[in-house]
């Protein structure tokens, strides 16, 4: 069965995890119906600096502006199934919580949400203040998922790239895709 995917970038660091979701993203479209992607101007301006490019504007998914209040998944009738957000910063975080849909990327979570659909965040950051805290426990009760961007090293990772897809592919197999990733064991 085809999914239908938001992927939302914040301004949170770790471009490199929202690089390696949509490169994988690529590699499935056999299982996706439609990928949607939102990116705040900090995530631009995050990419730019950590990546050194702007090849976020070269994939081919459907991009929308972060105030698009008409893009079809800011709205339950269109059927998204998961809404990844990769990085997720803190503030997104916050406001997602607390049921704030300022933004596509909040309104469009505020949607999953209310939809019973996955909603699925990889908040990089550390240390964590307690109201960091509660902001996750809060979305957690509200049906997301908490899926932390820390990667983990049993699978020997060769490289920056390597070492992020250990996190993505953990999220991709929460959003039900097969995405061929390091399994403990196998």
């Amino acid at each position: 069965m085809s999914k239908k995917i938001i992927v939302a970038v914040t301004g949170a660091s770790g471009a490199i995890y929202a690089k390696v979701l949509l490169d994988k993203l690529l590699l499935l479209q056999s299982q996706l119906e439609a990928v949607a992607v939102v990116m705040s101007d900090n995530a631009k301006d995050v990419w730019k600096f950590e990546l050194k490019n702007e090849d976020y504007a070269k994939y081919p998914f459907s991009f929308y502006q972060k105030n698009d209040f008409y893009a079809p998944f800011a709205s339950g009738s269109a059927k998204f199934d998961t809404m990844i957000i990769c990085p997720c910063s803190m503030g997104t975080l916050a406001r997602i919580a607390g049921g704030t849909s300022s933004d596509l990327t909040t309104r469009a979570a505020d949607v999953i949400l209310k939809e019973r659909r996955k909603l699925i965040l990889l908040p990089r950051e550390t240390p964590l203040s307690l109201i960091h805290l509660r902001n996750m426990v809060a979305v957690t009760e509200a049906g997301g998922i908490i899926c932390p961007a820390s990667p983990s090293f049993y699978s020997l990772p060769a490289n920056f790239e390597e070492l992020a897809a250990t996190v993505v592919d953990r999220a991709l197999g929460l959003a039900g895709l097969e995405a061929d990733g390091y399994e403990w064991g196998s």
